[in-house]
């Protein structure tokens, strides 16, 4: 039983013909843009889609999935994975650190629908670290001020690479865990207000449906 390939494919039905698609990145919008590709291939959709990372560019291309831009299109429905969702459908996104480009096309999304398993569904989020996207050179004065905040930040080390991972626009990631979140839609203002950050991880305010893959079947709220 795969629940994020049964929550990625379910995701895929509800794209229309003629559909332009913000494809998210990680292991459950893996088989989102997988199950798209096969409805073109099956039924000869006529989609495209833009990627949020280089690893969706590639997965799309894989498919056979037109790409575009924001610059060229409007998008009518983008779909992403999260690290985490709330019943209120917060979300930390940012495991993968593509949080940026993700938040941009999400926004932009006349429709954003989110994907994942049943283990990523929690009733407050926190859990998992706040992923926050930072210029190098502001990096020790944001780590002070999350240390300010009440956070206990970290420099996200690279596997198979010496040194910080860096993010497609160049940038490190500091993960900030937070004892508790007590509003997630003001921490994500707080965030983005530290001279530095680029972008955080936390989502709000932007979900028009999550679909969940359990062992009992498709969940939508």
């Amino acid at each position: 039983m795969n629940l994020k390939k049964d929550a990625g494919y379910k995701a895929a039905e509800y794209v229309k013909d003629g559909d332009i698609l913000g494809l998210g990145t990680g292991s459950t919008t893996h088989y989102f843009i997988e199950a798209v590709g096969k409805r073109i291939e099956k039924e000869g959709i006529n989609v495209m889609g833009i990627p949020t990372s280089f690893q969706s560019l590639l997965l799309a291309k894989q498919w056979n999935i037109p790409i575009t831009s924001l610059e060229e299109h409007d998008i009518d429905l983008a779909v992403d994975g999260a690290d985490e969702v709330d019943t209120n459908f917060n979300l930390i996104k940012g495991g993968g650190a593509a949080h940026t480009k993700e938040k941009i096309v999400d926004y932009a999304a006349e429709n954003f629908y989110v994907i994942v398993d049943e283990s990523k569904y929690v009733d407050e989020i926190g859990g998992f670290p706040v992923p926050v996207e930072v210029i190098p050179e502001a990096s020790r004065t944001v780590i002070q001020t999350l240390e300010d905040m009440g956070a206990n930040p970290i420099i996200r080390m690279a596997e198979r690479k010496d040194g910080p991972v860096i993010t497609d626009n160049g940038n490190f990631i500091i993960d900030a865990k937070f004892n508790k979140i007590e509003s997630p839609e003001h921490l994500e203002i707080d965030l983005n207000s530290i001279p530095g950050v680029v972008e955080n991880g936390i989502f709000s305010n932007m979900v028009d449906k999550v679909i969940i893959g359990t062992k009992d079947g498709i969940k939508e709220l």
